[in-house]
């Protein structure tokens, strides 16, 4: 494991990010665990393929209104979550697993912690403060930040600016013995995975 020093959406980052899978591809990955992959790990396996043999990226940078809301407040609930923790959070920086995964958290804690941060409307923080804990959907990209970045514990920190002063951040901790179970299904997961990475790779090639 390798930690690069380095922010995130600079030129600099999406090139380490290039051939890997990362949190935000890893429920993909993840999806119908124990079972054959389903169509969208199929299409991130050929994009994959595609990386690691060109050497650069491909397909669209597709945004959408969540990820430019998560990118204008993302700084203003790491602020809120370091005066309410008294914490002080660094750049995340990108963490290199090995040469198929990397992990780019929002920041890392003290000596060894981390954060990822999810910027969310009203609607969707009602039902996190309603359930008391993060959407399940999250726990592979907590769990595959926590494990590959060799770190103790990672917090869940999501905001919401139309809440009230007071109630607009919700934190929620995992640490190593939490997901232990998690990074092992991903191991798994993620080494089948490879295979079907490899078997796009020759069909890309012309040796399939």
């Amino acid at each position: 494991m390798q930690w690069i020093d380095i922010q995130q959406n600079t030129p600099e980052w999406e090139e380490l990010r290039v051939g890997r899978v990362g949190g935000s591809s890893i429920a993909k990955v993840m999806a119908n665990y124990g079972k054959a992959f389903g169509k969208p790990a199929q299409e991130l396996a050929e994009r994959i393929a595609l990386e690691q043999l060109q050497g650069k990226a491909v397909g669209s940078n597709y945004t959408n209104e969540h990820m430019q809301r998560g990118h204008a407040e993302e700084p203003i609930a790491r602020d809120l979550y370091e005066k309410e923790t008294f914490s002080e959070v660094t750049n995340g920086g990108y963490y290199i697993e090995s040469e198929d995964v990397g992990v780019s958290p929002d920041g890392l804690v003290d000596n060894d912690g981390m954060i990822e941060i999810k910027c969310v409307i009203y609607s969707v923080h009602f039902q996190t403060k309603r359930r008391e804990a993060y959407d399940p959907k999250y726990k592979w990209q907590l769990a595959l930040n926590l494990s590959a970045s060799g770190r103790e514990w990672i917090d869940y920190v999501e905001f919401c600016s139309e809440f009230p002063k007071g109630n607009r951040l919700f934190v929620q901790r995992l640490t190593r013995a939490d997901i232990r179970q998690m990074a092992d299904k991903i191991r798994h997961r993620l080494s089948q995975f490879k295979v079907l990475v490899e078997q796009n790779k020759k069909i890309a090639i012309g040796q399939a």
